[in-house]
């Protein structure tokens, strides 16, 4: 079997880690135990909750690190979230319903540790200059279950990719509105809080595309930094094995 290079294995991983690490931010229960807590709703959980570790923050701060939602839904959210158990407290409840998540459906999934040992390497030796979501996360403790543990890395990758992609757009001169018009569409712009009308964007698909590339070269130069040719196959190989093992 031919061995990927860095670039095949973070335009394998990418798409995989994306979707399922954002599966237990759209998962009923942990919009239910958010609830139960006391957030007014499971969008103000999910800027509170994800946001937290960034800590006892202005709204903006937190906008800086998501990027590609409306800047006034995010102090909505944000300041409707943090009033419950303040921030580092809705940073750390997230991340318990992330964990809890993992244990749910990844206990099944045989030879966890063959994902875990490439992925904490990884993600425990990436420079974490600029990367401020990313680097929140990475500081908070890793649960010991294989389960938990495995999936909190999911999440990791996840942010480390999202807080590249980030950077990409703003050195290519993509706002986060303008990114999500020229790619998905008005119907994500209206998911992320921004309302019509919209500008045509049609014209900077070229640049979304460029954005892409950086994105995915940048993260391949860190898996190439980082891993060894045999340990970011097993990166990738079990990351598409854990995906198919979850969603069968």
């Amino acid at each position: 079997m031919q061995l990927l290079n860095e670039t095949q294995v973070a335009t394998t991983i990418a798409p995989l880690i994306g979707s399922l690490g954002a599966k237990y931010m759209l998962d009923p229960e942990t919009s239910a135990r958010g609830a139960a807590a006391g957030y007014p709703n499971s969008f103000a959980y999910y800027v509170a909750g994800r946001g937290g570790v960034l800590g006892d923050v202005d709204s903006d701060v937190v906008f800086s690190a998501f990027m590609f939602f409306e800047r006034s839904l995010i102090d909505k959210l944000w300041k409707a979230g943090v009033a419950v158990e303040g921030a580092r407290a809705a940073g750390q409840r997230y991340l318990e319903d992330c964990d809890q998540w993992g244990r749910k459906n990844l206990a099944k999934v045989d030879q966890l540790e063959l994902f875990i040992a490439p992925a904490e390497k990884f993600v425990s030796q990436v420079d974490s200059s600029g990367l401020s979501l990313f680097a929140a996360v990475r500081a908070e403790p890793l649960p010991i279950d294989a389960p938990a543990r495995a999936y909190r890395l999911i999440d990791l990758i996840r942010e480390l990719r999202g807080c590249v992609h980030i950077a990409a757009c703003v050195t290519h001169g993509l706002s986060g509105l303008e990114a999500i018009l020229s790619s998905p569409g008005e119907n994500s712009a209206k998911m992320h809080g921004y309302a019509p009308p919209y500008s045509d964007c049609s014209h900077l698909r070229a640049t979304r595309e460029v954005v892409e590339k950086s994105t995915n070269d940048a993260l391949a130069r860190l898996i190439k930094m980082h891993l060894s040719e045999t340990e970011m196959n097993q990166l990738a190989d079990q990351t598409v094995r854990i995906c198919a093992a979850v969603t069968a």
